[in-house]
C-alpha cells in the first residue's frame, strides 16, 4: 500500500512554536536540518512490536481505498465497536469532502499483511461542530472521530480504556510512514498541556501514526489518554500534538 497521501494541508489555527507550524503536512520530518535523515532516525529506531499479540491487537491500521486513493492512518479500539482516530483522516482535501464510511476499513493487530481480526466501517461520528457543510474544520480540537464497525471484533482482540492525561509517563504506538506495515512504539514522550483539551509533546511521530493512540501504563493495564493529531517538525525533534481523551469520552462509549 502507497504511503498516507497528504489528506489535509491545514495549519492548527492556534500559536505556533517558534521553529515550527502544527500541521498535518508530514513531509517535512525527514528534511529536518541539513541531514536529510535527522528527522527519521528516532522513527526508524522504534521499538517494533508483536501486533498479533494483548494488548497490542487493539490497536491497528484504518484502510481507505477508492479509485485515486489508497492510504492509511493509525487507530484504537475504545470499545467492543468503536475505534479512535483523526478526523482529518477521512477528509479527502483534494476533492474537498469527507470519505464514506464504505470506502473504509479497520484492520486490528495489523502487521506485514496479516491482521489479527477486520471489520468494515458502517459509520462515524465527529465533533459536533466538525463537517458543517461538507467542510473540514482546521480547529485542533475537532481534529477527532469515532468509527463503529460492522462487527464487534473487540470481543476477540481486546479494546483498551480511556484515562484522563495526568502527569504520568506516555508513549504512542502506531504505524509511521517508515515502516507501515509493522506497529511501533516511540520511547517515553513527556507531554504537557498546549490548551485545555489539547497536549503537546517531543515525540518520533509522522504520517500514518496520525490518531495513533498516546498511551498510559496503569495498574490494570494500558489506557488511551489521548490520540495524535498533528505535528510542529522543529530541529529539537517533532512537536506532536494529541487530543485528550476529555473530548471525546462520552462519544466513545
Amino acid at each position: 500500500m502507497r504511503l498516507l497521501a497528504l489528506i489535509a494541508a491545514s495549519l492548527f489555527s492556534g500559536p505556533a512554536l517558534a521553529q515550527g507550524t502544527y500541521s498535518t503536512v508530514w513531509e517535512p520530518v525527514c528534511t529536518l536540518g541539513a541531514n536529510a535523515q535527522a528527522g527519521c532516525e528516532d522513527i526508524r529506531a522504534r521499538e517494533i512490536l508483536d501486533a498479533s499479540t494483548a494488548p497490542w491487537r487493539a490497536i491497528g491500521r484504518v484502510n481507505f481505498a477508492s479509485q485515486s486513493q489508497r492510504s492509511h492512518c493509525t487507530g484504537v479500539l475504545v470499545s467492543e465497536r468503536h475505534v479512535l482516530t483523526a478526523a482529518h483522516c477521512l477528509y479527502n482535501g483534494a476533492r474537498k469532502r469527507w470519505i464514506p464510511p464504505a470506502s473504509m476499513r479497520f484492520a486490528a493487530g495489523y502487521q506485514r499483511g496479516e491482521y489479527s481480526e477486520f471489520s468494515f466501517v458502517e459509520d462515524y461520528r465527529l465533533a459536533p461542530d466538525q463537517g458543517q457543510d461538507g467542510a473540514f474544520d482546521n480547529r485542533a480540537n475537532r481534529d477527532w472521530a469515532v468509527l463503529t464497525l460492522q462487527d464487534p471484533i473487540g470481543q476477540k482482540v481486546g479494546y483498551l480504556p480511556l484515562v484522563k492525561p495526568e502527569a504520568q509517563p506516555t508513549f504512542v504506538a502506531g504505524y509511521p510512514g517508515l515502516r507501515p506495515h509493522v506497529l511501533s512504539r516511540t520511547p517515553e514522550c513527556v507531554h504537557r498541556p498546549l490548551t485545555k483539551d489539547v497536549l503537546r509533546a517531543i515525540c518520533p511521530v509522522m504520517m500514518g501514526d496520525s490518531g495513533a493512540p498516546l498511551l498510559v501504563q496503569t495498574e490494570t493495564g494500558l489506557a488511551v489518554a489521548g490520540i495524535l493529531s498533528r505535528i510542529a517538525p522543529t530541529p529539537q525533534g517533532i512537536d506532536a500534538m494529541f487530543l485528550s481523551v476529555d473530548l471525546f469520552a462520552v462519544t466513545a462509549q
